[in-house]
């Protein structure tokens, strides 16, 4: 069985009750405003596992969309008790203006293990998260405690923590909190008479809204509820999917209030691509998909959480942990596909695949003109894209002066969007790269080139 991503609420900063959107009474929500960025919390997967880790992994965005991995995209923090690994990490944003992490005590892919636990992390400002424990949420033998969120009752004044659990059935379980180091007892939340997965929870303009997965037929829906108590819930949106199979439906509020987006996994580690939808209105029925060139989640990324955070805790969080020292090159007309190298070929290729390592490029000064740009292979250091025949491939660096002029190219304008990058031949300097027949080659190229041609030319540098 899968897991799945978690997600946050809106956050407390200030303490006022109402904002003019009807926002449910919380510090955060009057403050919504000052959010300028983005933060998320996940877990990492990739095809072979490869790239499995199960600590804390976090990653920020200006836009929400595309995301740069702090710590070179390792854990800032990993269990130390329990499974000694965690899942589904769920960010939320307190009434004091502090964040908590809650988290599935489960290290790896065996579902068999069931936990009574969820870990648990605070963190003032994401320079780090400290107090770390686990919180009993139910005495429960063989039943999992699996992909909580949390959201801030606000009538009984406590945080609710809901999770999945398969007691009976597979179904929503609460506990009520007033500190994240003690609970009540569980009760069910959400048993609609069909198996579910996978809760998350915002509350807007006084309404509840609880997404989650149907396991009987793989969709996800989205409930609501006036009041937010157990058991209150009703079905009011029809089934969304993206991929082969999905879970972890992940609600996120637009920092600017234009809109909502919702994010699903793949569930399955071959294929851990994030999926979105974006509305202009979460009371509604109606979903737009959009498209995967235009969001870039973290690489590895899985059953992540997102909520807004402001400028200076952005700030804070990249000067504290760093920003990768590492790009990937997404391609524009094919935006599931990235940059790699393949028995020395340089290639395009569906994200996600093995050697995760072989999309990863350090972008470093022209190795023949500083103010161009060469790109070597992370997992083979010393070696380099260069064209070879107009074909891109990756050799070591001699130090030739040949070889440095073929491994150095003019950073530019995409060609066909300007807010990408093409890459112009240092040396054949009316040649870019491009992709043809997914492989990378350079060819003349020019503003008048054809749409698909100057398509093929352009990239996303991202992480």
């Amino acid at each position: 069985m899968a897991i799945t991503r978690r997600q946050f609420t809106l956050g407390a900063l200030a303490s006022s009750a109402l904002t003019a959107t009807g926002l449910a009474a919380s510090p955060g929500a009057a403050l919504a405003a000052t959010y300028t960025a983005y933060v998320m919390t996940y877990f990492t997967e990739s095809p072979n596992q490869s790239g499995a880790n199960y600590g804390l992994h976090v990653a920020v965005s200006r836009d929400g969309l595309t995301w740069t991995p702090l710590n070179q995209n390792n854990p800032l923090v990993t269990p130390t008790a329990g499974d000694l690994g965690l899942r589904d990490p769920y960010i939320f944003r307190k009434q004091d203006g502090t964040f908590v992490v809650v988290a599935t005590d489960l290290y790896g892919t065996n579902f068999g293990r069931n936990s009574q636990y969820l870990h648990v992390y605070d963190s003032t400002d994401l320079t780090s998260f400290t107090g770390y424990r686990r919180i009993r949420m139910h005495t429960y033998t063989n039943v999992h405690t699996w992909a909580p969120t949390v959201f801030w009752d606000a009538g009984r004044g406590q945080y609710a923590i809901v999770y999945s659990a398969n007691t009976s059935t597979d179904l929503f379980l609460v506990n009520y909190t007033s500190d994240f180091r003690t609970a009540s007892g569980p009760q069910t939340y959400f048993s609609p008479g069909f198996p579910i997965l996978d809760a998350d929870i915002r509350v807007s303009g006084g309404v509840t809204y609880m997404f989650y997965k149907n396991l009987s037929n793989g969709n996800l829906y989205g409930a609501r509820s006036s009041t937010g108590a157990p058991n209150s819930f009703t079905t009011y949106t029809s089934g969304l999917r993206q991929g082969n199979a999905i879970e972890g439906a992940h609600l996120v509020p637009r920092n600017d209030g234009g809109a909502w987006w919702l994010w699903g996994d793949s569930f399955s580690p071959v294929n851990n691509d994030m999926y979105l939808w974006s509305t202009g209105n979460v009371g509604g029925n109606s979903w737009s998909v959009m498209n995967q060139r235009d969001y870039t989640p973290p690489l590895n990324s899985k059953h992540g959480s997102i909520t807004g955070i402001t400028d200076a805790e952005y700030n804070a969080a990249v000067n504290r942990w760093g920003t990768p020292n590492w790009v990937r090159l997404k391609s524009s007309n094919f935006p599931d596909y990235f940059v790699r190298h393949s028995n020395n070929a340089v290639r395009i290729d569906p994200y996600p695949f093995e050697p995760y390592q072989d999309q990863m490029w350090r972008m470093v000064p022209g190795l023949a003109d500083s103010a161009g740009v060469s790109f070597e292979s992370v997992n083979r250091p010393g070696q380099y894209i260069r064209h070879s025949g107009y074909v891109a491939r990756i050799d070591p660096n001699d130090n030739s002066s040949t070889f440095r002029a073929d491994a150095t190219f003019y950073r530019t304008a995409g060609l066909a969007d300007s807010s990408w990058s093409s890459f112009r031949s240092y040396n054949v300097p009316d040649r870019y790269l491009r992709h043809a027949g997914y492989v990378l080659r350079i060819d003349p190229l020019s503003s008048s080139s054809s749409a698909t041609d100057r398509q093929d030319a352009t990239f996303r540098v991202t992480s």
